[in-house]
């Protein structure tokens, strides 16, 4: 059989999403009440790593081994792929070798050209265009908190991103709105996102996007890649950033997100990231359980417990 791999959000119908959500759930219930659950025992997980990391790194090791497998570490600068191994000749050898991988990568060509040549599922743990594991664990922990999201509204405040990108996919895969602002020069593309735009709506002024929004979320102005602009970027995301006055202009229930790591003072005031509304901190640590129910799907297909 071929293997499912996870490379875009709308790589699975709203009704997988479902299920996964349910598995998250159940899955994290067992975490928390130190309940062993080991369907993936004796698999193995090869972690591939082009960009810096630390909630990807840790939320897939520590994942892996609490479902009972085993994870691999490798950086591209102390692999062959670091010294111009052909990527398909990395996914053949390392498929035979593993059940799964996770590459965090630069474009998303690379996780696409490696999918193509693996015997095994492949997922996108980040690229330029894509982060669908993050917006996966977004998702989940606003259902967590404010239940279904088909018809709500969430703000995309900042650069149009990859993170940016995969909200607007979900939106289409869920049927709820995106308000995004972003400054002049750095809009959504469409094409690029990989979107139709009947889901999104476009704001100039970032206050316009917030009002009435069930979720508010934003990401660093320079993403990893583009340090060479941060000067530039620094002026021109200066009125861009999420603070206490926008946040009342959503809705009272509305709650703040952030993929992580934040500069306080720049994209997000600190009263608002460490306020009543944020949930970032369970944001981050459902990249852990869902990121499980992930890896059980791809593997095991579905699974009712």
């Amino acid at each position: 059989m071929e293997p499912r791999h996870y490379l875009q959000f709308k790589d699975f119908t709203r009704e997988e999403y479902r299920h996964i959500f349910e598995r998250t759930r159940w899955i994290k219930e067992k975490f928390k009440s130190y309940q062993q659950y080991w369907p993936l025992i004796d698999r193995t997980l090869v972690m591939i790593f082009e960009k810096a990391s630390t909630r990807t790194r840790l939320s897939f090791e520590a994942g892996m081994q609490q479902l009972g497998g085993s994870a691999i570490y490798l950086n591209t600068r102390d692999s062959q792929l670091g010294r111009g191994e052909p990527v398909e000749d990395a996914a053949q050898v390392i498929s035979r070798m593993s059940d799964i991988v996770m590459i965090r990568t630069f474009e998303q060509d690379i996780v696409e050209r490696f999918a193509g040549s693996s015997r095994v599922p492949v997922i996108n743990g980040l690229t330029n265009e894509y982060h669908p594991c993050q917006i996966l664990a977004d998702i989940y922990t606003f259902i967590e908190h404010r239940g279904d999201i088909r018809g709500k509204t969430v703000a995309w405040v900042g650069d149009s991103n990859n993170v940016c990108n995969t909200w607007l996919q979900a939106a289409e895969v869920f049927d709820f709105k995106v308000h995004v602002s972003t400054p002049p020069g750095y809009e959504v593309e469409p094409e690029r996102a990989g979107v139709h735009g009947t889901h999104f709506e476009a704001f100039a002024d970032p206050m316009d996007a917030a009002r009435g929004a069930h979720l508010v979320t934003t990401d660093v102005w320079t993403s990893m890649g583009f340090e060479a602009e941060n000067e530039e970027r620094m002026r021109d995301f200066a009125d861009w950033e999420v603070d206490v006055d926008m946040m009342k202009i959503a809705r009272p229930d509305a709650v703040f997100m952030h993929c992580l790591p934040a500069h306080r003072g720049e994209e997000v005031a600190a009263d608002v990231i460490d306020g009543p509304q944020s949930v970032v901190w369970d944001e981050a640590e459902n990249r852990l359980h869902a990121q499980k129910a992930l890896m059980e799907f791809l593997l095991l297909g579905r699974v009712d417990g």
